[in-house]
């Protein structure tokens, strides 16, 4: 038997062990039952009634703000990683190593309890600016090396022929070298602000009022109050209905870029 052919049966023996399974799960499940807690009908209704599209904004209001904070953040921390100034270097490699691995559920509890530390301290628009800050703190670190590696990935000659026309690097890197380079992080960054949407979820660590809530914590509430878990599957659709767009655009946009290549 030819190597082809040994694949091609392997393969087809994947696929009937597959559709096997597939089909004694749906034989030995109780469907009823599942429809009934995961998609009960008058439970959807009411958790969209409560408040769904409430919390759906909310949920995008702290995702967006995040994002904006974390770009900004994380442009300079990006640009600073490749300063030709070591303290600059160390401090913005210091920050993205410590809060890549930190968990971004410790970020928000930390905040929400800085007024412990220090008393009379507040954070302007809470508990938007709280979200924001937490989204944003950890966010950066993940911008602040896809800008780097975005950066680095712009021929140098590009900021060669901009000196040679009298720039300097300042004016290279701000006309020349960042457009280019955002052109190439719009894919990445992208998915940043997918995983932000999802971390937004967090914000129960910082207890919100019922009218604050975003998807997960309304979700969650809603499944408590009416002792089914449809809330909480309505709530995951809604993130679909962020994510899932995004997740295209990105797709989109990585294969128009490979196709300019």
């Amino acid at each position: 038997m030819s190597p082809r052919k040994r694949r091609q049966r392997i393969r087809v023996l994947q696929y009937g062990v597959l559709v096997a399974a597939i089909v004694a799960a749906a034989a030995i499940a109780d469907w009823g039952q599942i429809v009934d807690v995961f998609f009960n009908v008058d439970a959807a209704r009411q958790t969209v009634a409560d408040g769904l599209g409430s919390a759906l904004l909310h949920t995008v209001t702290y995702s967006l703000g995040g994002f904006v904070l974390a770009f900004i953040f994380g442009t300079i921390l990006g640009l600073m990683r490749l300063s030709e100034v070591g303290p600059y270097r160390w401090i913005a490699r210091a920050y993205v190593e410590f809060f890549r691995g930190l968990p971004t559920l410790i970020v928000f509890i930390a905040l929400s309890l800085m007024p412990l530390a220090f008393p009379g301290m507040s954070i302007p628009f809470d508990p938007y600016g709280t979200v924001w800050l937490a989204l944003g703190i950890v966010g950066a670190a993940y911008v602040a090396e896809t800008v780097r590696a975005g950066v680095q990935a712009v021929p140098r000659g590009q900021v060669e022929a901009a000196r040679s026309l009298g720039m300097s690097s300042a004016a290279a890197t701000r006309k020349v070298v960042l457009p280019q380079a955002f052109r190439i992080m719009i894919p990445p960054l992208t998915n940043e602000l997918i995983i932000l949407v999802k971390d937004s979820s967090l914000v129960f660590a910082i207890g919100l009022a019922l009218s604050d809530f975003e998807l997960t914590t309304f979700g969650k509430s809603e499944a408590n109050a009416l002792a089914n878990v449809t809330p909480l599957v309505v709530a995951g659709l809604a993130y679909l209905v962020i994510t899932l767009p995004l997740s295209i655009l990105v797709q989109r946009m990585e294969a128009s870029t490979a196709k300019g290549r």
